[in-house]
């Protein structure tokens, strides 16, 4: 056998529309869209410039259904651009582009090949001796176990099996294809080239069954480097593996203790030094920031009421850093010292904040409360409200409401 190198990605997701972020700010919003087709770009530059063997792709390389060509257009631009560079591309359909859910099309070059959804197919490419097994989905949800029907592996061939699926469970992602490793151990391949799960993780390396993550985040929930993997064989068996980091935009979650300030006014330089490491590994990119404020102080009823100013300071400071570096969301979390450490009101009868916290920990109230957000969330437009709690959840409105009350009658910290 020869010695070469492919490329295994997964998840594409061309065509998200980023809904809930143009609520915030349409414009980073369309920023992260074309994100997404800028790291597909940087695969294709990578996969050219290293000379690989051919990709594969396991599945979603469409969000949904298209609203236009101009998606199912720009995919064919950038795989005839590795058809013209001797580069064959294969690739299935997953639960965002079953054939029930994408049913436009555009004609792709004849080195792109596609797995059928009726039945598992082998796909060889004899140029370098690999025969590359799976079956892309037919309906948005597949609970069976495609991997169990699998042909069996070709002789004297490089085996590579290609499947969407979340194995026996990835949460917090759904639950498509599932099956376990020994499942995919049984069909005797060199390599598995999963998709569905949007982190990158080496699930065995005897043989090989990886999962590259997304090309690019799309949520907080994806926060991180992201891309594909090139993977090196030697002899008929993989000899390395290498990850490529395609990203354009990079989402990040940062957790701050404010325990230890001295007043609202050094939280800023505080997130700020949290966010510096970050910032220097984003190099360049564009970064949506989710900060979290936690611990315990003085001041924190004073927190909900600066909210506005906090987050402008905030993002002043991490402009310093980065100039591209844009607050999506602040969090505050933080508890007031005495609340932190159970000391009782003294008089609960006269005592707001202790009227207050009954009301919080009500049953009724809670359920209310998470009925009218549920009912708001519903109405949002464009689908806003599918995404992670746009509006907050109930715990952290009414933390919110109480900070806000006991800042204007000037009780707490």
């Amino acid at each position: 056998m020869s010695r070469f190198s492919f490329i295994h990605a997964a998840d594409l997701h061309l065509g998200s529309p980023f809904q809930a972020l143009a609520v915030k700010d349409a414009a980073i919003a369309d920023r992260f869209a074309q994100a997404i087709r800028i790291a597909f770009t940087r695969l294709v530059d990578e996969a050219i410039a290293r000379k690989v063997a051919f990709v594969v792709i396991a599945g979603d390389v469409y969000d949904g259904e298209w609203k236009d060509n101009a998606i199912g257009l720009f995919f064919n631009r950038e795989v005839a651009r590795l058809a013209q560079a001797a580069i064959p591309v294969v690739f299935l359909r997953g639960n965002h582009d079953a054939d029930s859910v994408v049913t436009k099309s555009v004609p792709l070059p004849r080195s792109v090949h596609q797995f059928p959804t009726g039945k598992a197919a082998t796909i060889r490419l004899d140029e370098v001796s690999v025969a590359l097994h799976g079956r892309g989905f037919a309906e948005r949800a597949s609970g069976e176990n495609l991997a169990a029907a699998y042909p069996a592996p070709v002789p004297g061939a490089f085996n590579i099996g290609v499947l969407h699926t979340s194995l026996n469970g990835r949460p917090p992602h759904d639950v498509y294809a599932p099956c376990s490793i020994d499942d995919l151990r049984s069909r005797g391949y060199d390599y598995w080239a999963l998709g569905h799960v949007h982190e990158f993780e080496i699930v065995g390396e005897d043989p090989h069954i990886v999962f590259p993550g997304n090309l690019q985040g799309r949520s907080i929930r994806e926060t991180g480097a992201k891309g594909a993997v090139l993977v090196h064989v030697d002899d008929g068996r993989v000899t390395g593996t290498e990850r490529l980091i395609l990203d354009e935009a990079r989402w990040l979650r940062l957790t701050v203790d404010i325990s230890s300030e001295a007043g609202p006014g050094t939280i800023p330089g505080a997130v700020a030094k949290a966010f510096e490491s970050h910032a220097e590994a984003a190099r360049d990119r564009l970064i949506a920031l989710r900060i979290e404020l936690v611990g315990t102080c003085g001041f924190s009823r004073r927190l909900s009421a600066l909210r506005q100013s906090l987050a402008d300071d905030i993002q002043a400071e991490c402009h310093h850093l980065h100039s591209d570096a844009w607050l999506e969301k602040l969090v505050i979390d933080v508890l007031p010292a005495r609340e932190a450490a159970s000391v009782p009101a003294v008089d609960a009868s006269i005592d707001l904040e202790a009227l207050l916290a009954a009301v919080m920990a009500d049953e009724m109230v809670l359920g209310e409360t998470h009925e009218v957000i549920a009912s708001i969330t519903t109405r949002l437009p464009g689908g806003i409200g599918a995404g992670e709690n746009p509006l907050g959840d109930p715990q952290s409105l009414l933390r919110d409401a109480r900070d806000l009350l006991l800042a204007k009658t000037a009780i707490g910290g």
